[in-house]
């Protein structure tokens, strides 16, 4: 393989966008590698982790289609370092790739192209629809945090989509909390259900953009695929049984209160200085046109907030966990939020007021 005179950023921008995914540490030494091809007047950087695959290229014409891999982080770092004009010169031949930009010299080690473990991906396409970047991005940002981390549920370790005529919807639940966001998309669609890996989810939310680019969602046989600008990212999808997210949300829920989204985050914050570092509990207490923020630690110290709130219904003590409120306020690009309670032993839920497209439940905790 051979590159001449070429833009550092042409090579450093697509390695940029794959290299999120390789393992630094992995059974197979390849998969530290990211495989670099000319093809069709392009050059394409590809990385997978065997579970999902991103491609990108730049236009780069080339005499003959050559391929070869070589160490992600390592280039990625060379890359980074040199300055931003470089003009680089790549070649690659036996075992090594040598890049050459003004007066620096690298010698990098290669494995063949052909060991290059690939997925392949699904030609029977189920179905597709296209959306603005944003808003998929939006999607994604306002339920992703609630998704499980190492959970023996394995399908909780993930985020559903759910495709229904004229809406995407998102859900992520940890058993402790849940949420739900919905965008309309145009079109009539099948309804069907996909669990999105959580490497997934995060790998697109660092490479969707805040356009109105679009961005196509592919349905494949045990697959799904994004692709965007010049990027391609395949993915499986979790084999499992979503739970049934509607049973989860609370309906009738009387004692209702609207808040200030940037207040009401300002004070958790505050309070949660005080709670305890382990089960971080918050009591929320409501009267007559007040609620009390109020966190105890070990160490008999105390953090307490005022918020002054319409509100006169029944007087009410529930605890939360204080860091699932503050992921419902981070997570949310509003002015104003609405909780409605139950009783102390019934879970919360957050939504926005005059809008019908985010949910969010939060259990209770005993303090």
């Amino acid at each position: 393989m051979q590159l001449k005179q070429i833009p550092r950023d042409a090579l450093l921008k697509p390695l940029q966008a794959v290299s999120g995914i390789v393992e630094r540490r992995h059974t197979l030494p390849i998969l530290a590698n990211v495989l670099l091809e000319q093809k069709d007047a392009r050059l394409f950087v590809t990385a997978t982790d065997l579970e999902m695959q991103i491609s990108a290229h730049v236009d780069l014409p080339a005499k003959e289609a050559q391929a070869v891999t070589v160490a992600a982080r390592k280039l990625q770092d060379l890359l980074r370092a040199l300055p931003d004009e470089a003009m680089l010169n790549v070649d690659a031949t036996g075992n090594r790739m040598t890049v050459r930009a003004g007066r620096s010299h690298f010698r990098l080690q290669t494995l063949p192209a052909a060991d290059y473990p690939r997925i392949g991906v699904g030609q029977d396409q189920v179905q597709a629809l296209t959306l603005p970047q944003r808003e998929l991005r939006g999607l994604l940002k306002s339920v992703e945090f609630a998704m499980a981390q190492q959970d023996i549920r394995y399908y909780l370790n993930g985020m559903l989509l759910v495709i229904a005529s004229g809406s995407l919807q998102a859900v992520a639940t940890d058993g402790h909390r849940l949420a739900w966001a919905s965008l309309p998309v145009a079109g009539e669609y099948q309804r069907q259900e996909v669990i999105l890996p959580r490497k997934t989810v995060l790998e697109l939310g660092k490479l969707l953009g805040e356009s109105d680019d679009p961005v196509t969602l592919d349905i494949l046989a045990n697959q799904v695929r994004f692709r965007f600008a010049n990027v391609e990212l395949v993915s499986k999808v979790v084999d499992g049984k979503f739970p049934d997210f509607n049973r989860v949300i609370p309906v009738g829920h009387t004692k209702m209160v609207e808040l200030d989204r940037i207040v009401a985050l300002a004070a958790l914050q505050r309070a949660s200085i005080l709670s305890n570092e382990k089960f971080r509990g918050v009591r929320v207490v409501l009267a007559t046109d007040l609620m009390k923020i109020v966190c105890t630690n070990s160490e008999q110290e105390e953090a307490e907030e005022e918020l002054e709130i319409d509100y006169k219904g029944d007087p009410l003590d529930i605890g939360f966990n204080i860091t699932y409120l503050l992921d419902a306020l981070q997570n949310v690009n509003v002015d104003k939020v609405r909780f409605a309670f139950g009783d102390a032993n019934s879970s919360a839920l957050v939504t926005i007021p005059d809008r019908d497209d985010y949910k969010y439940v939060v259990m209770p905790m005993r303090i």
